[in-house]
């Protein structure tokens, strides 16, 4: 059996090639053809965290793979991720247990690059000003790949932390042939940015519809079973867009706040989620219709998407002779 570290697993993963491979694997979960049962979750009330299960079957990669992972929020973050996974990759001829690797690398690429990949759909062909908020591992993966799909030649960083914002900012702008600054907050962030990645553990809103400009395409991961990220307001004015519907209605801990609760005060009702990635992808659903609309992708992580990477990263790693070989028997 394969196994992969998280330092060989960042260098395996490509962003561009990423991106390419998860609008077949979005594609594959709308239409049914892959099996990704809802995920299971051992609960740890008193740090506000979990332990999920994440089985997958992707056809379209021929990946046959399940993802431990755990959500503890109260991380810093930085010595110790928010989010922190494992991924067993098996053979899907024979169910043989082929590879083990970091998923923490994983987790935070695949994430960013399907919002990446909601923004080749869905934002303006012209949007130039990213607003990052938030200051932590999908902060940066966000900013990386969705400069992949347009032109970015602004970001700007917002978070709870000035301090951390600054050195956020400091660091994209390695490499980065355009503007990055640090803001003095969300609102600042967000005025006149043509998209908008919203990747924190926030307990009120830090995206509003106040703050926004007409035509924004909006990106949101984060997760605090407390809170949302997103008003009422821009819920139901944008245009919503999901992984899956399934997933992003499912109870806590599975599903989305952000939408769960405007269903549950009657402000929308399910039917306003307009289409999952891979309806746009297979044209069965319309996107953006026009300039000023606002759009919203709404994510909360599908084993596709991790079934997709895993691929990519095993398939690599054999090409290049990366990692041990080890035997279980």
């Amino acid at each position: 059996m394969l196994v992969l570290d998280r330092p060989q697993v960042e260098a395996l993963l490509d962003w561009d090639s990423l991106i390419d491979a998860l609008a077949p694997a979005m594609a594959d979960l709308s239409a049914g053809r892959a099996s990704v049962p809802d995920r299971v979750a051992a609960l740890v009330p008193e740090r506000d965290g979990f332990l999920a299960a994440m089985p997958g079957f992707l056809p379209s990669s021929g990946a046959l793979m399940t993802k431990l992972v755990s959500l503890f929020p109260h991380n810093d973050g930085a010595r110790l991720p928010t989010h922190q996974a494992l991924i067993v990759a098996f053979d899907p001829d024979t169910g043989t247990p082929a590879a083990l690797l970091d998923g923490t690398a994983v987790t935070a690429a695949r994430t960013g690059a399907c919002s990446a990949l909601s923004a080749r759909l869905l934002a303006r062909e012209d949007a130039t000003v990213l607003a990052v908020l938030g200051t932590g591992v999908q902060a940066r993966s966000h900013a990386r790949a969705i400069c992949r799909v347009r032109p970015i030649r602004q970001i700007r960083v917002a978070g709870r932390d000035a301090a951390k914002a600054v050195v956020l900012a400091e660091e994209l702008s390695a490499g980065f042939d355009g503007e990055v600054r640090a803001v003095s907050g969300y609102a600042e962030a967000l005025d006149g940015a043509d998209i908008a990645a919203a990747t924190t553990h926030a307990v009120e809103p830090v995206i509003r519809r106040s703050w926004l400009t007409p035509g924004v395409h909006i990106t949101s991961v984060g997760f605090n079973p407390a809170g949302r990220e997103i008003d009422d307001a821009t819920v139901t004015e944008a245009l919503v867009c999901v992984e899956s519907r399934q997933a992003v209605l499912a109870p806590f801990p599975a599903g989305s706040n952000d939408l769960l609760v405007p269903i549950r005060e009657g402000l929308i009702t399910a039917d306003h989620v307009h289409a999952e990635l891979g309806e746009l992808i297979a044209g069965s659903r319309p996107g953006r219709t026009s300039p000023d609309q606002i759009t919203l992708y709404k994510s909360v992580g599908v084993a596709a998407q991790d079934a997709a990477a895993t691929a990519l990263v095993v398939a690599r790693a054999r090409e290049q002779s990366i990692g041990a070989e080890i035997t279980l028997e």
